[in-house]
């Protein structure tokens, strides 16, 4: 999901020149086609069509032509992509040349699952610290580390040279930790947390919140569930809706 910055912040300053200007949308995909290469390097594929590459990361070719046009990459008519190459041009665009310090504070539940995945590792990635305000889990040991209470994380960042944070805390804790991750030089946040962050200008923040991953899926169930339940009306199926309004496909319904 998208970044938050205090409002009327205008966009970060400062990119690096010599980077492509890509669509935001472009820079989400470039790790879904990332993925797919590494599964085809992994498999022996030396060269892979647009098609083939696209049906792997799940988009349309057209799509993915135009995101790698963006990289200057065209590929070779009757041949596609060379896929070692291309591998180097995204990891390159990306900035996953060189490997990541990254700090996780809250280890509850999800925050040990993720101090325990491995996968990072493989996409440039290290989880280099992990710290919690809970006196019960400073000091207990998760994959090789040891969690550290949050006050040290001041010390910690500048001696491991963390450049990316992960909030995985309850929703009250959340901002507060991100202004202590700001206030240590991190300008890249992902927030597991429940909650919108307000972050100084030149700070990213990616949200993950599965519930509303959840509930947009529960829209869709909801949805399918509306098309089949009146025989014989496909293409305007009745949904109910609160009040009893009920709305076809191409009708909204208006209260009053």
């Amino acid at each position: 999901m998208s970044q938050h910055r205090h409002p009327g912040a205008p966009g970060r300053a400062g990119a690096v020149p010599t980077l492509p200007d890509l669509p935001e949308a472009t820079v989400a995909r470039l790790p879904e086609y990332l993925r797919a290469l590494h599964n085809l390097a992994d498999s022996g594929h030396e060269t892979v069509s647009s098609e083939g590459l696209a049906n792997a990361a799940g988009v349309n070719s057209a799509k993915l032509r135009k995101d790698l046009s963006h990289l200057g990459s065209y590929g070779t008519r009757g041949v596609g992509y060379d896929v070692a190459l291309l591998i180097e041009q995204i990891e390159s665009v990306l900035g996953l040349t060189q490997c990541r310090s990254v700090a996780l504070v809250g280890v509850g539940n999800l925050g040990h699952a993720l101090a325990g995945y491995d996968g990072f590792a493989t996409r440039g990635f290290r989880i280099a610290a992990l710290f919690d305000a809970d006196p019960a889990r400073v000091g207990e040991e998760i994959n090789g580390l040891v969690v550290r209470h949050v006050d040290e994380l001041s010390r910690v960042a500048a001696e491991q040279l963390i450049s990316i944070g992960v909030i995985a805390t309850p929703a009250r804790a959340a901002q507060a930790v991100a202004d202590q991750l700001v206030a240590v030089g991190v300008t890249s946040i992902l927030n597991f947390a429940p909650c919108v962050l307000s972050v100084p200008e030149g700070v990213d923040v990616r949200k993950v919140d599965l519930a509303i991953e959840l509930q947009i899926l529960s829209f869709h169930e909801h949805r399918k569930a509306s098309l089949t339940a009146l025989p014989g009306t496909a293409g305007s199926a009745l949904t109910a809706l609160p009040g009893g309004l009920a709305a076809t496909d191409t009708q909204e319904a208006i209260g009053t």
